[in-house]
């Protein structure tokens, strides 16, 4: 009799003990949780400025019957505004648009890491050969140019961390959109580089998400 009143005794503090062990487990995560989250609402990283310095036009045709051309480098910019949060960009595709249409391909910037206030420059090639857009588009591309003036938008999109001391974020998706106003003809004010190929200063600001 008294055996198994032992033995029961002894689960019973068995089971107590588990019981504290896993609040104990669970309340440690949870506090460790709450200062990660104070931290981090202190720390809050500030949005990276994206800057579109320049536009360098090589090739920039329509073709019958809906086709577009394009060849461009362009150099883009991105400062990090915050003294305390570093950004690590694990991925940066760039791509160019015409009326919400995509007209070339993508091409990835080379993974980096941006310190606190530090400035990051790339000047990468982007084109496309022969790529169908809709008529619409052609169409209204080929009254812009003789107008003189068309708007293009120059798009990054990416994954990023944020680096707090030893404290390092999940990914971010990030999104920016730089508007290019390309002049041609009379009313260009690019500079000839080369034969054919004319430089837009530009030093238009982008929007980015996050």
């Amino acid at each position: 009799m008294t055996s198994k009143k032992d033995c029961g005794h002894h689960g019973q503090k068995r089971r107590r003990l588990v019981r504290l062990l896993f609040a104990g487990i669970l309340t440690f995560l949870l506090i460790a949780l709450i200062i990660i989250l104070i931290v981090w609402a202190i720390l809050r990283p500030s949005k990276p400025k994206f800057i579109l310095q320049d536009a360098t036009v090589y090739a920039f045709n329509v073709s019958y019957p809906n086709f577009i051309t394009s060849n461009f480098q362009v150099t883009v910019s991105s400062r990090n505004p915050d003294d305390r949060v570093g950004i690590y960009y694990d991925r940066l595709d760039i791509y160019a648009t015409y009326r919400n249409q995509q007209i070339t391909l993508r091409t990835s910037i080379p993974t980096s890491y941006q310190g606190h206030k530090e400035i990051n420059v790339w000047s990468p090639f982007i084109y496309g050969n022969s790529v169908p857009v809709s008529p619409y588009n052609s169409a209204a591309l080929s009254q812009d140019q003789g107008a003189g003036v068309v708007m293009l938008m120059i798009k990054i999109d990416g994954r990023v961390r944020f680096k707090v001391g030893t404290f390092i974020s999940a990914k971010y998706n990030l999104h920016v959109r730089c508007p290019a106003y390309i002049q041609f003809g009379s009313r260009t004010n690019g500079i000839m580089v080369g034969d054919n190929v004319v430089k837009y200063q530009l030093a238009t600001s982008c929007h980015v998400s996050l």
